[in-house]
């Protein structure tokens, strides 16, 4: 099978203005998102709707496409992105442009789960552990999944699921494995055409999700699991951290 990552990557953010093309560690993000995925995957392209990220991306050596400004989420320029691209591609990943420490190790798992042939959809998942704390469990920004048996999603929710109705809330995370959900997609090429067609669903809106959607409409999303943390960058105080983050580990 071969595996188009593509990262769509816009200008405007309310939280964080011109997030791609922050300098962490004297690398825009943008270019460290790219420099993670590109060589894991079959090929990769960042998809942009601004010419400012468009040169940073050209400047690096790196490959971009340009889309749309009126897409309402980074499947749906996925889409778009994937059929400029064109090419005989099996799966197109979806890596999300504030991610710089997305590791390896995430992009295999998630192309693991088309080693099954029924898989339409794939996304990643974290334990949560007693470590983190109920804190960390109960956070709405945060969303959770609920597994079957086949590592399928049944539920995805900023709500925790399951609620332990005879368990004290301290013992939650002793009692069950919790599952947090990482933005992280793949999709079969003809899946993707197919769910960027479907107007949003009562679940996608009520709880701001939009693989609800997908669900709702009676597609499987099967989940690779990792141990790895992610450090997203939604704010310019994200990226202090980040850059801490890479200090530590003399990078």
């Amino acid at each position: 099978m071969k595996f188009l990552g593509i990262i769509p990557a816009r200008y405007a953010s309310t939280r964080f203005p011109a997030k791609p093309l922050a300098v962490l560690g004297g690398k825009t993000v943008i270019q460290r998102v790219y420099e993670q995925v590109a060589g894991v995957l079959d090929d990769a392209y960042v998809a942009t709707d601004d010419e400012r990220i468009e040169a940073a991306v050209r400047a690096f050596g790196g490959k971009v496409v340009m889309t749309s400004t009126e897409h309402k989420s980074g499947t749906d320029r996925c889409r778009e992105a994937c059929a400029k691209i064109g090419g005989l591609f099996d799966v197109v990943v979806n890596i999300q442009g504030d991610e710089p420490f997305i590791q390896p190790s995430q992009l295999q798992a998630v192309k693991a789960c088309f080693d099954v042939p029924a898989t339409q959809i794939a996304t990643l998942v974290k334990p949560f552990t007693a470590d983190n704390g109920f804190e960390a469990l109960e956070n709405v920004n945060s969303p959770k999944v609920v597994l079957d048996k086949n590592m399928n999603a049944l539920y995805f929710s900023r709500s925790i699921i399951p609620h332990q109705r005879n368990a004290a809330k301290e013992d939650w995370l002793k009692n069950h494995t919790y599952y947090k959900h990482i933005g992280l997609y793949a999709y079969r090429v003809e899946v993707l055409k197919e769910i960027t067609a479907l107007p949003q669903s009562s679940l996608e809106v009520a709880e701001s999700l939009e693989q609800l959607r997908w669900l709702e409409n009676g597609y499987t999303v099967k989940a690779g699991i990792t141990d790895v943390e992610t450090i997203g960058i939604d704010t310019p105080q994200d990226l202090e951290r980040a850059e801490e983050f890479l200090k530590s580990r003399g990078l």
